[in-house]
């Protein structure tokens, strides 16, 4: 199975071509911002270096979050819309499945990380190398007694992993790795076994925009208070 990942909802663009789990092209550049300008040249280049065109491609995978609402949307826009046009099957990955993917050693429990900012982490936890529960917004001392309550074996991976470590450095961790975004191999390794019909391409929003909508449209008068 020949896969395209893309990944822009953290701290990296990354676009990678798989044949089953053996890499043929990789893209990874860490950055906060600028994934809409790099996306489409990161996918040109991983497909020319690939061989064998767009029509080769069985399906694409996408990280839907939790992230940034804007690297979301690029990701997801520009996946869909490949998707649609080549008539492929598109698959929405989890970054916090993605991020511990690697970590998945029976017995070890592993809690993923994203710094959410305002106080709280992305989270989502594992024992066994399966899931205890959903993905969750939760304030950093919720996260930090739901690790206590794991054991002291516990990994920790992603951004908010070294956030939490510095916040409770009582915590017994077995290690905090902050890595800025999903590993390509685990997207890929993600994307081939799921289920399209199961993992659609739909974001994964766990709080709202810290943005707000204006509040007057230009050009109207400020409203004053009675």
């Amino acid at each position: 199975m020949r896969l395209l990942v893309i990944d822009t909802a953290l701290g990296a663009c990354t676009a990678a071509v798989f044949e089953d789990d053996r890499p043929l092209s990789v893209r990874f550049e860490p950055m906060a911002k600028g994934h809409q300008e790099r996306l489409g040249g990161l996918v040109r280049d991983v497909m020319t270096e690939a061989g064998g065109g767009f029509d080769r491609l069985d399906r694409i995978g996408v990280t839907v979050g939790p992230g940034s609402f804007t690297g979301l949307r690029v990701g997801l826009a520009f996946a869909q819309g490949l998707g649609a046009a080549l008539g492929r099957p598109v698959v929405g990955v989890s970054t916090l499945d993605a991020l511990a993917d690697p970590l998945a050693t029976a017995g070890v429990p592993v809690a993923a990380l994203i710094d959410a900012r305002r106080g709280q982490v992305y989270a989502k936890f594992f024992s066994d190398g399966r899931t205890l529960g959903p993905e969750e917004a939760l304030p950093l001392e919720a996260a930090a007694d739901r690790i206590a309550a794991l054991g002291t074996k516990v990994q920790a991976v992603g951004s908010g992993a070294g956030l939490l470590s510095e916040a409770y450095p009582e915590l017994s961790l077995a290690s905090a790795d902050p890595v800025v975004a999903p590993a390509p191999t685990a997207l890929a390794r993600l994307t081939r076994s799921a289920d399209p019909a199961a993992h659609p391409p739909r974001p994964l929003y766990l709080r709202a925009p810290d943005a707000a909508p204006p509040t007057r449209l230009p050009g109207q008068p400020r409203q004053t208070a009675p």
